[in-house]
């Protein structure tokens, strides 16, 4: 990393360790899908350290968070997030599968750095701002249930970010560059077969399975997979086979579906065809089926005017500078991928791969190969309201797969937390452009409104009555 450049750089720089703190402390407390309590007093406490005024439960999620802090100018906001997995808790530093607790949650995904990082440029932003003597706003929103549970849908389906004039985010990673390529547009549903129960040896033909529905339904849609569009994505987990007993013919039954295509618009027509089979079914079993879904987001809007802006100061400020302890640290884990992951790292980056290479030693080029993310995020719902950027960070080893043990246990290194801060200096010097370049922020919105015009915007949460925190609760 480059010496400083840049004034706001040393306003990140003087806060890294009270972030190093926030970030540990979340991995510590590990919590999912909107159970995020621990988490999110944690963000508050912290907001409210560096005075900013803080509301709870926006947008009747009681684990969101805004933080905010000035008058006048343009409002840039940070999106920042907390939650962490289910399955994934794991000791840190080990390099070997070592949980916690067995079955218990953990950071997989960086999310403990995520909140920190972004927390970590507002408050340099607003320090920078107040030194400077500028107007303008900083927020920092607090975004829980990331994984799976949509909140920033919900959010935007509230207004939360109407008068916000750009977001900023990032992701923790291992190549450090911009967020280019479109996410795919998903739909998480719950499809609900109830039947009749039965002795299943004296009078099983007084029986009707809910158990044999659902399994007829995940054999349709198996078969369906052939006939799907090539980027569309479904899956399926079975949250309640009906119980215990084989003797009991089972009367209820509950699979949940994750339906994902390009598009929010394919997404729903691929979710008709997989609400067809459900009833499809429902009527082979003589049952009845319910479909509801919990949640969903939008593919992602890259805005470019945004995205040159913040590889502008990527570029300025160069990748992370990691030890040769720090590498042989990550040596450890990268020795425990397959050199498929390290060549996915590569693929997804866009560029080509750097045989030996442990650590990111230089940044993803602005001509880098456009790839899609593959997966979702709810970050997307947000870039088709206010033009949005977000910067993949440079955290752990190269080629750790997102959602395993192996980033869980880097989640508190010296590399996640050099890379965290790291991450925090291209956001905040990214709002300082945003907060003194009127023109930027004029062009970064003349091209959110050619996109939004020429794309159409479909709200797939908005078939939802409220956030599902209960549904999703352990």
């Amino acid at each position: 990393m480059k010496a400083n450049k840049h004034s706001i750089w040393n306003f990140v720089s003087c806060n890294e360790k009270r972030f190093q703190a926030l970030a540990n402390k979340v991995w510590s407390t590990p919590e999912t899908c909107y159970m995020e309590q621990l988490s999110m007093s944690a963000h508050v406490e912290e907001l409210k350290y560096h005075g900013f005024s803080v509301k709870t439960g926006i947008a009747n999620i009681p684990t969101a968070v805004l933080g905010e802090y000035g008058t006048g100018g343009p409002i840039i906001a940070f999106l920042g997030e907390y939650d962490a997995l289910a399955g994934l808790s794991q000791k840190a530093d080990q390099f070997r599968k070592v949980p916690i607790e067995k079955g218990g949650n953990g950071h997989g995904c960086g999310h403990n750095l995520l909140g920190s990082a972004s927390m970590q440029a507002a408050v340099a932003l607003r320090d920078w701002l107040r030194d400077s003597n500028l107007p303008g706003v900083v927020r920092y929103y607090g975004c829980p249930a990331e994984e799976g549970g949509a909140a920033k849908a919900f959010m935007v389906r509230e207004k939360i970010f109407e008068d916000v004039d750009a977001a900023i985010t990032w992701h923790p990673g291992c190549l450090p560059g911009i967020v280019k390529g479109s996410s795919l547009a998903n739909c998480r549903v719950d499809f609900t077969f109830e039947g009749r129960a039965s002795h299943a040896a004296v009078s099983p033909h007084l029986g009707r399975s809910a158990l044999d529905a659902l399994e007829l339904m995940n054999v349709g849609v198996n078969y369906m997979r052939e006939h799907m569009p090539d980027k569309a994505r479904i899956h399926y987990a079975m949250i309640d086979g009906g119980g215990i007993s084989p003797n009991v013919v089972q009367a209820k039954a509950k699979v949940r579906y994750v339906v994902r295509d390009e598009t929010t618009p394919k997404m729903m027509e691929l979710l008709k065809r997989v609400k067809r089979i459900a009833k499809g079914a429902a009527l082979m079993t003589e049952t009845k089926v319910k479909a509801k879904i919990l949640a969903g987001v939008s593919n992602l809007v890259y805005n470019e005017t945004l995205g040159d802006t913040m590889q502008g100061n990527l570029d300025q400020l160069g990748a992370p500078e990691f030890s040769k302890e720090e590498n042989l640290y990550a040596k450890k884990y990268q020795d425990t991928l397959s050199r498929k992951d390290i060549e996915s790292a590569y693929f997804h980056a866009g560029i080509d791969m750097v045989e030996g290479q442990v650590l990111a030693e230089s940044v993803v080029s602005r001509d880098a190969k456009l790839v899609d993310m593959g997966g979702s995020t709810d970050v997307a719902d947000v870039s088709w309201i206010v033009p949005t950027v977000s910067l993949w960070g440079a955290n752990y080893a190269i080629g750790t797969p997102f959602h395993s043990w192996q980033m869980t246990a880097q989640g508190k290194s010296s590399i996640a937390i050099k890379g965290m801060t790291h991450a925090a200096m291209v956001m905040a010097a990214t709002g300082s452009d945003l907060m003194t370049d009127k023109k930027l922020l004029d062009d970064a919105w003349n091209e959110h409104n050619r996109t939004i015009k020429k794309e159409g915007y479909m709200l797939p949460i908005s078939l939802s009555a409220s956030p599902p925190i209960k549904d999703m609760a352990p």
